[in-house]
Formats: structure tokens, C-alpha cells, sequence
């Protein structure tokens, strides 16, 4: 989207809706090491063919498959997506990529060191930058181009359209050291997230003026410093093409050419057998056929049981050459006819199932994870307790076999928010909210108004109200226990029970709610850090639901210049959940699983506040024949997903989500749109109750989740200022705990408050964490040092082909 000719008030405008619509997926993590509250996990590794560099040949060209051509090449704006991630990652310098276990390590092709020399009265970071390193224009890398791009993202000039400024808003200034290798950074307030800044590094050129920053960096990149530079862009052709960068300093590029070609996901399989392609991501559907291929390709050659015409029975062949054969002319012209067709999609079929045999699938999960996204901000759902419900339903354990067994790949549910497996800041948070239990789901609801009259029920004048709503009512100043028991009186009255069994669940309620009185007051304790050990030992064991909601008095000690920053990676996802639906593979129709209880749910070890109040009656599993009611309405929920092709595998995950929920008494409306509105039309304005969609990690979760968890505040219009929160559930305590967590300079101490984040934002029930997504990745067998990568950053410059007869110039291939 060029911003040549639009009126500069126009544009502005624009960048500030992309900005409040813009950007999903994202977060971020750690890894490594772990403490005692640690849960020491393994990542899958990731599958990339590794080959040491002196075994790979130098030469050739390898294409590269992207979902399109990128819109822009400045990383920074709110249009920017996963293709313009990949090449700039070949072009420009990234001073912390992430390594394989999530975690950012320091490239020494760009610095020789990079530390905190200060954090009193001020932090100050020293970037040593490497000796060799230089533009493609000669100039060195150094303190003008680090002053440059701060200004850009600092937030402070408005002539500049940048999609986020986490971090560089924090910078007070930047200088030179002792020399002119050294860059001097001091922060006016504390940044524990520095390593994320200055990734990618753009030089002063493009990032000086608003001119060249907006619009210069968007269609070509003059001046680069990677071990490609850029060639050319054709938009005719679909292509990005990278050359060997003749000034790069490290090691040599393997590859001639690098091209990044524009392949729907529909046509990668024909690419691949066309050989247009040498790298794809692809879907479970053509990873099967390139396993079917190799197969094949070790019996005889000829395919087996599978293809055009695979499934015609003998009986059904014999009756075709009847008809074929037969004296009916008419019938007979019609059987040639569609004989013609099988027989030329079984040469075509057979003819890309060898080709197909030249790649390998290599496989990992993809630094992302699917979520289901319930949206609190009306309807059943802005109740928690309905929320709690839902998630209590889920057998999340069955989500991840359906999606992740049949490809092999271990199927564990995620149990964070704000870390993946493998990394050093992963904890399991999800006791907080509870595990998978149909009659604390039911007396949830219960609790909540739905039962199984209530949709035959004429409306009241009063509703049962959430969770949120009664501890409004306690702040004005009304006695917790008292209302709480008073409230739950209320609903008694509407039930048919007996006056003694009403008295002794009157009496249950009132012990239930003094005993969360007290664990409140233990869990804001250790939540606010007066007591560190308390702080330590209360993790995730504190009341669900007991967080500040909108409208509750903001939480004390925040500091008062903190501001809701866009995502660090924003710009990249607001494109990428646009084609996420067809990453998510898997087969799903694996046989179902039995719902699993844990011991968690009949023991007093559980976490508290997790399930509905004490004495509140759960209706029998067998009673439940329908949609529950209040108020003459029946429960159901709008299900939002996407209609693409590649999405199958998602809408079976939909699918077997809203059978889970009918065992319980919910109903749901499942409504199919298109991928390309998906997003825009229906996570990001939120017209759904629940939907699928997916945020990636990082190594940044204080600076990355902020904008995803952060509580919803009411814009200037009276309408809701989201960021990325798309499910319009947060609380203040959530952002404290961000906002603490990215000031603390305490790696550890910075994890164990993501932790605590973690475990509120499980409790909130907005978000619930179902599996990370799988990595598929279609590579020529010939290739090493790319694949399914994982966490990690490709090293472009060692990627090639392991065969010399593929690799080096047309004349090298004729000796």
C-alpha cells in the first residue's frame, strides 16, 4: 500500500486503525536453563539436514517459496508480513537472532560484544560491533545508523508511519564510545527486552527521513549488509531475487542466487513436481503424497492403492468397459469420454508422484501455538464463569493427538501463554484455571443462570451477574463475604429445592466465600511482591477470577508514564493470520479419545476458585439432551472458521471443539468465512463468540504479550482500544506484572513474573493454549541447512546443495 499522493491526515489515520486491527500472533519466550519452578521441557528439535560447510557446493540457485510477494521491505510498518521477514533476514543485520532453543544470541558477524556496563543511575548498553562490518555501499556500521533508527521508532516524530516502538520509546539517548566500533545506548527507564532492539538494522538512509522510511524501503533496499544483496523485484513474475553480497565480510554465501517466488499454498505441490520450487512449507495433504512417493518409489515405481482411480472396484471397471464397449452409442461416447479423463489424471497423478520423490518433508513445530479465543466482550461470554466453562470442557489432550499424532510429532497440549517447550521460561500454568472436567464445567454454568429450563423461562428483570460485576459491588465498599452470600441467596430463590436443602447450601456458600476472602488477600500479596517467597509459593494458586475487570479501580503502583506499546513483531503477523489456517495439519479423523479427568479435580490440591461455588449442582451428563437457557434464551455461541481449502484441518479442530461443548449444554453456530476476512472482519472487530487462531513466540514475552493480554481501554470514541488483545479480556494485575517484568533487569526475576502473568491470564479464561503448531517443510533432497527450523534463524549463507552435479555453473556441470 503505497502512501505516494494520499493527504498526510489521511495516512496517519489509517496507520492508527492498522495499528488497533493489526498484528496477531505473537509471543515469545526464553530458553535454556531452568530454576526450581521451572518444568525442565524439551523442544522438538529442529529438521534442516545439517551438513558441515565444506560439504556443501558452492553455486546455484535455490527458489524459495513465500505465501506472496511482500508488500513492503521496511520490517517496521504495520503492512510488513512473514515473506518481508525472510528476505530482509538474508539483507540486513540481525544482532540477536533466536538459536534453536528460542532464546537470542549475540551474531558475531555483527558484534564483538554487547552489554549492560551501567544500571544505576541509568541502564546503559555497549554494542561492540565487529571490525569487518560495512554496508554494501563500504560505509561502516556504527552510531549514525543506531541514532537514525531510533528516532524513526521512538514514537516521537509522527512524520514517521511505524508499526511499533516497544523499547526504542524507553532510549534517552545514543552516542558514541571510545571509538567509532562502539555504540553507547542509555535507557531513561529500565528495558530488560534491549537485545530485541536494532533487528533488524537498517542503515541511516532509509531510516534518517520520513521519506525514505515510508516510502523509499518499501519496493527495494539500496544499501544492505547481509550475505545477500537484493537484485531485483519482479511483481510480473512473483519474484524477490537476492545475489551474493561481494562486501560481505563472514562466510561466504554458498548460493549463487537466492529467489523468493509468490505460491499459493494450493499450487505448491504442482511447484514442487514442476520443480519452480526447491523449499515450501506445505499442508499434511502433500506431505502424505511426497511420503506416498517415496513409498511408491521403493516398489516399483507404480502407485499404490492411492491417486485418480484408485478407489474404482473391479465391479465398477468392468461395468465402465461394458458401457465403453457397448452397443448404446450414446452411453458409449459418454464412458470413453470419462476413461479419457481417468486415464490422463493418472498419468499427470503418476507423473508428479515421481517427481516427488526428489524432497524430503522435514518436520518440527513451528515457534507458534493454536489457540481457542473466547470473546469476553458481550454476550454469554463476558460472564468468566462461561468462559471457565468452556475451557473446563475441552479435552485439549485429544486436540493435540488429532492435529499432531498422525504426523509423528509428540502431541502435548501447551500449558503456556507466554513460552513454548524447550524454553527456559516454560511452567505449566494451566492448573490455575483447572483441567478438562464436565461437572465443574456444568456446575459453572449453573452457577452462572444456564440450566436446562431456562430457555423455556420468561426473562426476568434482574440477570445473574459475573464474576466481575460482584467484585464491582465489593469495591464500592460492601463486605465480600456478605454480598457473596447474599448474591448467591438471590439465585437461590429461583430454584425449586426445599427450604432445608437451600439453608445448608446457604451455609456451604458462606464458608466458600470466606475462604477465597482469605485467599485473595494471600494471592494480591504475592502477586505485588511484598513477600517473595509468598510470591514463589502462590503461583498459580490464587482465586480464579479475582483480578481488577474493566470498570474495577485500577491497581496501586503502576507507573504513571507506562504506555500499551504495539507488539514488537506486530507488523509481521497482521498478514500472517490472514494464511495461518492452512499451517495447521493434521489429520482429523483419528479415532476420539475418552475425556480425561485428573486427579487435580477431586482433590482439595486443585486450584482454587477454578470451579463453581460449593453446594452448586451439576446436572447429570445424561440430562443434558440440548443447549442450556436463561431468561427464555438458549446457550449458544457463534463459531467463527475460516473456508479455505487449506483449512480442513482447522474446521475438523472446530469441529470436534463444539462436540465437546454440546456435552456440557452449550450450542454453537459454526459459520465458515472466507480466509481473506477472516481476520480483518472477524477476530480483529470482534464479530465471533469463539475462534481458532494462532500467535508465534519470541524471546521477548514482557515486551511481545504486553499488547496481547493488555486490558481494553476505552478510546476517545467509546470504542474499545484492543491493541491485540482480540478477545477483550484482561485485567489490571495482568499489566502490572507486564509492566514489571520489562523494567526488571533480573533475567530470572523477570521469568518468574511472566510466570505469575501467565497463571492470570489462564485464570481470565480469554485464551486457552491447545498445541503448538506443526512445521512441514518440502525440501529438495539434495539441499542441507534448511528445513523445518524451529525456533532458530536460518544462516542463509550456509544453505546449498550437497550433490555438486546440482550445484555451480552451467559450465561446472558440463566438466
Amino acid at each position: 500500500m503505497s502512501h505516494v499522493g494520499v493527504p498526510r491526515g489521511t495516512v496517519r489515520k489509517r496507520r492508527s486503525l492498522a495499528l488497533l486491527t493489526a498484528g496477531v500472533l505473537t509471543i515469545p519466550a526464553l530458553a535454556g536453563c531452568s530454576s526450581d519452578s521451572e518444568e525442565t521441557s524439551r523442544g522438538v528439535p529442529q529438521d534442516i539436514a545439517p551438513a558441515a560447510r565444506d560439504r556443501v557446493a558452492d553455486g546455484s540457485t535455490v527458489n524459495w517459496a513465500v505465501d506472496a510477494m511482500p508488500t513492503t521491505l521496511n520490517a517496521f510498518q504495520a503492512d510488513a508480513d512473514s515473506a518481508t521477514t525472510r528476505i530482509t533476514g538474508a539483507l540486513l543485520p540481525t544482532l540477536f537472532p533466536m538459536d534453536a532453543t528460542g532464546q537470542p544470541k549475540l551474531n558475531p558477524d555483527y558484534l564483538e560484544s554487547a552489554k549492560i556496563i551501567e544500571r544505576e543511575p541509568k541502564q546503559v548498553v555497549l554494542y561492540k560491533l565487529n571490525q569487518q562490518a560495512v554496508w554494501s555501499d563500504g560505509r561502516e556500521i556504527g552510531a549514525p545508523d543506531f541514532v537514525a533508527q531510533w528516532r524513526a521508532l521512538s514514537g516521537k516524530d509522527s512524520a514517521f508511519w511505524t508499526a511499533r516502538n516497544s523499547g526504542y520509546e524507553r532510549i534517552q539517548k545514543i552516542e558514541r564510545g571510545a571509538d567509532d566500533l562502539q555504540v553507547r545506548v542509555t535507557f531513561a527507564k529500565p528495558y530488560a527486552d534491549w537485545r530485541s532492539l536494532f533487528s533488524p538494522l537498517y542503515p541511516k538512509e532509509v531510516t534518517g527521513s520520513p521519506d525514505t522510511f515510508n516510502d523509499g524501503a518499501r519496493t527495494t533496499l539500496k544499501n544492505t549488509a547481509g550475505p545477500f544483496q537484493l537484485k531485483s523485484v519482479s511483481k510480473a513474475k512473483g519474484t524477490v531475487t537476492l545475489t551474493r553480497n561481494p562486501r560481505w565480510w563472514g562466510d561466504k554465501a554458498k548460493l549463487d542466487t537466492l529467489v523468493f517466488r509468490a505460491v499459493a499454498s494450493k499450487d505448491r505441490t504442482k511447484a514442487l513436481a514442476d520443480g519452480t520450487v526447491h523449499v515450501t512449507d506445505v499442508d499434511s495433504t502433500t506431505a502424505n503424497r511426497i511420503a506416498l512417493a517415496l513409498r511408491d518409489g521403493n516398489n516399483g515405481g507404480q502407485p499404490l492403492a492411492h491417486g485418480p482411480g484408485a478407489d474404482l472396484t473391479p465391479a465398477a471397471a468392468l461395468r465402465s468397459w461394458a458401457l465403453a464397449n457397448g452397443s448404446d452409442e450414446e452411453q458409449a461416447e459418454i464412458a470413453r469420454a470419462a476413461r479419457e479423463k481417468t486415464r490422463k489424471a493418472v498419468a499427470a497423478y503418476g507423473a508428479e508422484q515421481k517427481a516427488l520423490r526428489n524432497y524430503a518433508v522435514r518436520k518440527s513445530l513451528e515457534p507458534a501455538y493454536t489457540q481457542l479465543a473466547l470473546n469476553g466482550e458481550s454476550g454469554p461470554l463476558a460472564d468468566d464463569r462461561v468462559r471457565r466453562a468452556v475451557a473446563r470442557a475441552l479435552d485439549r489432550q485429544e486436540l493435540a493427538e488429532t492435529v499432531l499424532k498422525p504426523l509423528g510429532l509428540p502431541a502435548k497440549p501447551l500449558g503456556s501463554h507466554l513460552a513454548l517447550a524447550g524454553q527456559p521460561g516454560y511452567k505449566d500454568g494451566s492448573g490455575a484455571l483447572g483441567d478438562q472436567n464436565t461437572e465443574e464445567a456444568q456446575a459453572l454454568l449453573a452457577d452462572a443462570g444456564w440450566t436446562r429450563g431456562g430457555a423455556a423461562e420468561k426473562p426476568k428483570d434482574t440477570k445473574a451477574g459475573s464474576e466481575a460485576e460482584k467484585k464491582d459491588e465489593r469495591e464500592d465498599g460492601e463486605k465480600k463475604g456478605t454480598d457473596k452470600a447474599e448474591d448467591k441467596d438471590e439465585k437461590k430463590t429461583d430454584q425449586t429445592e426445599s427450604d432445608t436443602d437451600a439453608e445448608k447450601k446457604t451455609e456451604d456458600k458462606e464458608e466458600k466465600a470466606r475462604d477465597e476472602d482469605k485467599e485473595e488477600k494471600k494471592s494480591d500479596q504475592a502477586a505485588t511482591g511484598s513477600d517473595d517467597s509468598a510470591a514463589s509459593r502462590a503461583e498459580g494458586l490464587y482465586i480464579v477470577g479475582q483480578d481488577n475487570k474493566p470498570g474495577a479501580r485500577p491497581a496501586q503502583g503502576l507507573d504513571a508514564s507506562s504506555v500499551l506499546s504495539p507488539s514488537r513483531t506486530a507488523a509481521v503477523q497482521s498478514l500472517a493470520l490472514l494464511r495461518q489456517a492452512s499451517a495447521v495439519s493434521g489429520d482429523t479423523s483419528a479415532a476420539d479419545t475418552a475425556a480425561k479427568v485428573t486427579a487435580q479435580d477431586k482433590q482439595s490440591g486443585g486450584a482454587p476458585g477454578a470451579y463453581a461455588p460449593m453446594g452448586t449442582a451439576a446436572p447429570a451428563p445424561a440430562s443434558v439432551n440440548g443447549p442450556l437457557g436463561k431468561d427464555g434464551k438458549t446457550l449458544t455461541l457463534r463459531f467463527v472458521l475460516p473456508s479455505g481449502p487449506g483449512s480442513q484441518s482447522l474446521r475438523g479442530v472446530g469441529e470436534r471443539i463444539a462436540t465437546m461443548l454440546e456435552k456440557i449444554g452449550i450450542g454453537t453456530e459454526i459459520t465458515k468465512v472466507p480466509d481473506e476476512s477472516y481476520f480483518k472482519d472477524h477476530i480483529a472487530s470482534g464479530d465471533y463468540d469463539l475462534a481458532l487462531y494462532s500467535w508465534p513466540a519470541t524471546a521477548y514475552p514482557a515486551t511481545d504479550g504486553r499488547p496481547i493480554y493488555a486490558k481494553p481501554e476505552p478510546a476517545t470514541d467509546g470504542s474499545l482500544l484492543v491493541e491485540q488483545n482480540y478477545t477483550r479480556v484482561g485485567t489490571d494485575h495482568i499489566d502490572q506484572l507486564f509492566d514489571q517484568a520489562v523494567a526488571e533487569l533480573d533475567e530470572k526475576a523477570a521469568r518468574e513474573l511472566m510466570k505469575q502473568a501467565d497463571a492470570r491470564i489462564w485464570a481470565a479464561a480469554g485464551s486457552i493454549p491447545l498445541f503448538q503448531r506443526p512445521q512441514l517443510v518440502a525440501v529438495d533432497k539434495k539441499l542441507a541447512n534448511v528445513g523445518a527450523f524451529g525456533f532458530a534463524a536460518p544462516r542463509y549463507q550456509d544453505i546449498g546443495f550437497t550433490d555438486r552435479q546440482a550445484a555451480g555453473s552451467p559450465a561446472d556441470r558440463k566438466k
